[in-house]
């Protein structure tokens, strides 16, 4: 092998490769004690998702990291699995796969490479810092391979960064541009001063809400670090639990989970709990980023008016002001984000399709998809509740 030869392989388990090898490609920044930009692409949470039975055996998302070496180095390493169905991607390619298996093909199963569960915007292919060309064509060189030489239908990066988008296309990959509702902090020194951006009926209306939802009759609180303790999981699991079972019809992660962050990821979560009576009644769990806050899940035994903006968004707000976070990504969907000061904002994945005609029948319809998405953002945006002078200094 040469000096610069790059070796890929593939990897069943994480127990396979060295926690400080993944971490050195997926947050270099982290390595100093510092906090990752990405929470969810370390080897502590991947490794959760592993161990917990979040992903694995019966559950659709088979693991098969790539590993790509020179000589005994990591240089980079992407989250690849094997999907038997498109849940838990929340990008969304059910209509590709019904014209696929119309046309006679199989579009299951299929490649992924994604942090399951999880619709946040972070790198993909993770590649150690001195290695960004090397190890960013190797990555994904060998996942297109990889897909080829399987039989497989496709190869899909969902929330990748825009960086990565463009990058791939040279590749031969296809950009799918999405969107999400995110809140950007404008320097603003607390809750108010984000108010005084806003139009002043818009300013009323959040007002109104904070107050109808304080107003529950209990106490909020919010926990991060060694204040999170086994009493606040065993309330939030019943409220995932819920809303798992009315959203997706069964809940994507495993009550071993909740137990396992609880030991090792404790000081990247911020969980808002509501209290009422002496019992937990509400709660919503963030992941905390190096510059953002990620609203991940959200459940409640009791209804109150309000409580559920309060405690995803209002206090997301809050909280990322007091620790000088930029970004609050509120998770997929939900225009009703907009209201709250959450504006739209383009998502990235990307697609290669081993069949080419089909490849360029998605071609065509991400093309189309581009413009209408294009267009739903700028309409959005300009319905929302920012003052004008505010919109456009923020764009």
């Amino acid at each position: 092998m040469s000096e610069r030869e790059v070796a890929i392989s593939i990897i069943g388990s994480l127990e396979e490769i060295d926690a400080d090898d993944w971490d050195a490609c997926a947050c270099p920044e982290a390595t100093d004690g510092a906090r990752p930009n990405d929470p969810f692409t370390t080897y502590r949470f991947l490794k959760a998702l592993e161990d917990s039975g979040s992903v694995g055996t019966g559950t659709g998302w088979q693991p098969q990291y790539l590993v790509a070496k020179i000589a005994d180095e990591v240089i980079g390493t992407a989250p690849l699995y094997v999907k038997s169905h498109s849940q838990g991607e929340y990008i969304f390619d059910h209509s590709w796969a019904h014209a696929y298996e119309r046309a006679g093909g199989r579009y299951y199963p299929k490649l992924q490479i994604a942090v399951p569960h999880t619709p946040a915007t972070g790198r993909r292919f993770l590649v150690r810092p001195g290695f960004e060309e090397t190890g960013f064509a190797a990555l994904v060189q060998g996942a297109i391979q990889l897909t080829e030489n399987n039989g497989l239908s496709s190869l899909n990066a969902t929330f990748c960064t825009a960086e990565e988008a463009t990058r791939a296309e040279a590749f031969g990959m296809m950009t799918r541009m999405t969107q999400q509702f995110h809140w950007r902090n404008d320097g603003y020194a607390d809750f108010d001063a984000f108010l005084a951006s806003l139009s002043s009926r818009k300013r009323k209306t959040l007002r109104k809400e904070r107050q109808t939802a304080n107003g529950f009759g209990g106490t909020i609180h919010t926990f991060t670090g060694d204040d999170l303790q086994p009493e606040h999981w065993d309330a939030f699991w019943e409220f995932y639990q819920d809303t798992g079972a009315r959203k997706w019809g069964t809940p994507y992660l495993t009550r071993r989970f909740f137990d396992i962050a609880q030991e090792t990821l404790r000081d990247e979560m911020a969980l808002v709990m509501a209290e009422r009576n002496g019992q937990w009644i509400a709660g919503a769990l963030n992941f905390i980023g190096a510059d953002a806050l990620y609203g991940r899940y959200w459940g409640c035994r009791e209804h109150h008016s309000c409580l559920h903006f309060e405690l995803c968004y209002y206090r997301a707000i809050d909280f990322a002001i007091a620790q000088g976070l930029g970004t609050v990504e509120a998770g997929a969907q939900g225009e009703h984000k907009l209201a709250r000061g959450y504006l739209p904002t383009p998502t990235w994945s990307l697609h290669w399709m081993r069949d080419p005609g089909f490849g360029r029948a998605v071609g065509e319809y991400l093309e189309a998809e581009r413009a209408a998405v294009d267009e739903e953002i700028d309409v959005l945006t300009e319905y929302g509740p920012f003052r004008k002078a505010q919109v456009e200094e923020q764009e």
